[in-house]
């Protein structure tokens, strides 16, 4: 099961979560966030996929950070439309298209974006376009009827791992498991004593 740890600001506690090879590392360029990366990115290992996660921001916008800080793939937090995430498809990195689920949400709606990116990952839906730190329902994506692989994200923790392996038990195409707030020591700023026993354990099923 892949990893992908979100959220990440601080060059010297990227070098950290880099040396525990994450297969995906998050950096969030909204500027709204509290965990907005306002530096360029350092140079990391190449089997760690650097990903850009933006909200309703501009072609331009996205494809000038992308040439910036060599980006690898693109996560859209925001209400982009299926054209508008084929026009990031052709920009030559991975296309991350996020969905925020409560109780009513409905599936169907993906077909539109099928064709148009490589994952769907499904958040919480909360006040913020991510980040909120909570769970949502998982026995909902027992509605999900696409094999389009997806990361599963949404306030999970340590404390949420027989959860995880159960659901893994399941035919669901989890693609990764994203991880941010329950890991920090403050916004953007991650403990790595609780990424590391997150991993061992994630490695272990």
């Amino acid at each position: 099961m892949k990893l992908k740890i979100c959220g990440l600001r601080d060059p010297k506690n990227i070098q950290d979560v880099s040396n525990l090879n994450p297969n995906y590392m998050g950096f969030i360029f909204w500027k709204s966030s509290s965990r907005f990366a306002s530096k360029k990115i350092p140079i990391l290992d190449q089997n760690i996929i650097k990903t850009g996660i933006f909200v309703d921001a501009s072609i331009d916008y996205v494809k000038n950070l992308i040439l910036l800080n060599q980006l690898q793939a693109v996560q859209l937090h925001g209400k982009e439309t299926p054209k508008y995430c084929n026009e990031i498809q052709k920009l030559n990195v991975e296309v991350i298209k996020v969905f925020n689920i409560n109780q009513n949400f409905n599936f169907s709606k993906l077909s539109l974006y099928e064709k148009f990116c490589d994952y769907y990952l499904f958040d919480t839906k909360g006040k913020l376009p991510g980040g909120n730190g909570i769970n949502f329902n998982w026995s909902i994506l027992k509605d999900y009827s696409s094999q389009k692989p997806f990361f599963l994200s949404g306030g999970i923790g340590l404390e949420n791992f027989n959860d995880i392996k159960n659901i893994l038990k399941s035919d669901l195409p989890i693609h990764a498991i994203d991880i941010n707030s329950k890991f920090e020591i403050q916004p953007g700023l991650k403990n790595i004593d609780l990424l590391t026993k997150f991993k061992k354990k994630l490695n272990e099923l």
